[in-house]
């Protein structure tokens, strides 16, 4: 039985500000959770992996949920020909504002 290739991961260069502004500590829970559940079917829906249903300023389609509280958010699209993930933004949701690399958007 063959073996699927994972999917690779490819980071916007804007993810690095992103990351500059979240805690530290919290940055290897950040990319464990993003190798783990992105690089195999990023597509598929799940409890904290969902389509975004309305456009959003990020153009993203997806919306990965996770860490304490479910506050961390990974924004991220897919190329499935190329089995590719483009992560496009990372940030935190408190209460009703998500913030990503500093600026608050509107959920």
């Amino acid at each position: 039985m063959a073996t699927i290739q994972p999917y690779t991961l490819i980071y916007d260069i804007e993810v690095r500000r992103h990351l500059a502004r979240i805690d530290r500590r919290f940055h290897s829970l950040i990319r464990e959770k993003i190798e783990q559940l992105l690089s195999d079917a990023p597509d598929r829906e799940t409890r904290n992996r969902k389509p975004l249903s309305r456009p959003s300023a990020l153009g993203t389609a997806w919306e990965l949920r996770f860490g304490p509280d479910n506050r961390s958010r990974v924004f991220y699209r897919t190329n499935q020909e190329l089995r590719q993930v483009y992560i496009l933004a990372i940030g935190v949701k408190e209460r009703s504002r998500l913030v990503i690399g500093g600026q608050e958007f509107e959920l």
